[in-house]
C-alpha cells in the first residue's frame, strides 16, 4: 500500500514540476515579446564587450 501512495506522490510531484516549467516558459516568451527590437547594426548587448582576436594574457 505504500508503494502505490509513492507512486502517486511522485506522479503529483512530476505534474507540479511541468506546470512550474511552463509557466516559466510562458514568462520567457511574454518578455521576450515585450522587450523591444535592436535598430538595424546596433551591437548585440551579450557580445558588445568582446573584442576579437587574440585575447591578452591573464596576470596570475
Amino acid at each position: 500500500m505504500a508503494i502505490t501512495f509513492l507512486k502517486r506522490q511522485k506522479e503529483r510531484d512530476r505534474q507540479q514540476k511541468n506546470q512550474e516549467k511552463a509557466g516559466k516558459k510562458e514568462e520567457r516568451k511574454r518578455l521576450k515579446a515585450e522587450r523591444p527590437a535592436r535598430a538595424e547594426g546596433e551591437a548585440d548587448p551579450d557580445i558588445a564587450h568582446i573584442v576579437p582576436g587574440p585575447q591578452p594574457q591573464m596576470d596570475e
